[in-house]
């Protein structure tokens, strides 16, 4: 191959896209074993690769040279074949920096946590060493390293300004893992996650409900791919233009559309209408339900609402990995946190608002088979659509400018 990313589990990895973005050039994706990396890397049948988990830091001593950031950082994520002599460098720097500023962290003086102890974990030391640190303390289960392990980063630092994460915890497949406890720490002031699939990782969404500035890895993993596109091709770009036109697109692209509302207000026409649209899946939870358990009014007589509530939330967990899709929800799913907090691992919730006058009784919605029950339905609800929506949208429109206005976050 010419260009493209060794690791050791790569189907969660966004990185083929950005880059094809970025440059007219073909980029792969290259599982490895441990055992297979030093073969791969000296064979040098390659112009140029981006290296993540857990090889950062083991493929310095396969190296010719290694640029004096490297070299200090102790972390290599770029190696360009210049005519048989591999030089290593770390564009990850470049990416944490963009990220921290983006997010508007302030570092000076402040007092930085840094989850883990791998390559990204150096590069996050010394991104916060660059931007005035007063305490840059490494967090680890073993403590080694040079690390802290994370009971006493309880104990003893629980005045941290700063969180980063750089371990793999909360990263695809696992998207509900979080690596550590905000509750213990109430001075924070910004939480960093390198995890960037899912879109919105736990750690990221516990600081976001503490009102504490907070993302997640994609723009990092977009600026560091630019960086590192000019070190493999020698062509300069007009670096924070391009990172921000890339993700804004990949982030379009990967987040999930899920639509909220009460029943018959036309979610699943309108969602319909967007995947259309968007050339995106459609995925309606009422239906899978229906597909792995039987009709939803036979379930609601057979077993009662606090069943069906059981297997719908099973459902929407599982669709919590899934990115790119337009999904549309049943009415009831915003009642139980744990689903809308699923569903925004990796998307965005639109409340389709439609007025009860509008609603149409149907016999296979056991809550909303009659106009009165719907009117009681809607101003129990209304509320709880409104403060879980990130988007309110008019539903008594024409389903197909309810779904240009759900396009366009409007």
């Amino acid at each position: 191959m010419d260009y493209g990313l060794i690791g050791e589990k790569l189907p969660h990895s966004f990185s083929k896209e950005i880059h094809e973005q970025i440059e007219n050039y073909e980029y792969s994706l290259k599982e490895l074993n441990l055992d297979e990396l030093e073969n791969f890397i000296l064979s040098k049948n390659y112009k140029a690769l981006n290296v993540t988990i857990p090889y950062k830091q083991a493929v310095i001593p396969f190296l010719d040279e290694i640029s004096p950031e490297a070299q200090a950082i102790g972390a290599v994520n770029t190696i360009v074949n210049r005519d048989g002599v591999l030089c290593g460098y770390n564009t990850d720097f470049g990416g944490m920096r963009a990220l921290i500023e983006r997010v508007g962290i302030i570092l000076r003086y402040k007092k930085a946590l840094i989850l883990g102890t791998g390559g990204t974990s150096r590069t996050a030391a010394a991104v916060c060493e660059r931007l005035g640190a007063k305490a840059i303390l490494r967090v680890s289960r073993s403590g080694r390293e040079d690390s802290i392990t994370y009971e006493q980063a309880y104990a003893n630092h629980a005045d941290a300004d700063v969180i980063i994460n750089t371990t793999p915890c909360g990263m695809y497949p696992d998207v509900f893992g979080c690596p550590i406890d905000l509750s213990r720490f109430e001075n924070l002031s910004g939480v960093i996650d390198a995890v960037y699939n899912p879109l919105c990782t736990s750690l990221v969404q516990a600081a976001r409900e503490r009102g504490i500035p907070a993302e997640g890895g994609l723009y990092m993993l977009t600026a560091q791919a630019v960086l590192a596109s000019e070190l493999f091709t020698g062509h300069e770009h007009d670096a924070v233009s391009l990172t921000n036109r890339i993700f804004d697109r990949l982030y379009f692209d990967k987040r999930n559309i899920v639509l909220t509302g009460m029943p018959g207000s036309g979610k699943s026409t309108v969602g319909r209408i967007i995947a259309d649209q968007l050339h995106r899946d459609f995925i309606d939870t009422d239906a899978l339900i229906v597909e792995r358990y039987g009709a939803i009014k036979e379930i609601f007589r057979e077993h009662g609402e606090a069943y069906f509530r059981d297997l719908e939330s099973e459902v929407i967990r599982d669709l919590a990995p899934l990115n790119g899709k337009v999904i549309s929800t049943g009415g009831g799913a915003i009642l139980r946190r744990e689903n809308v907090d699923a569903l925004r691992r990796n998307g965005e919730l639109f409340f389709i608002d439609r007025s009860p006058e509008y609603l149409i009784p149907t016999d296979d919605r056991p809550l909303a088979d009659k106009r009165e029950k719907i009117e009681r339905l809607y101003q129990r609800r209304i509320d709880i659509y409104m403060s879980t929506a990130d988007y309110i949208i008019d539903g008594e429109c024409d389903p197909e400018d309810v779904a240009d206005s759900v396009i366009n976050g409007e």
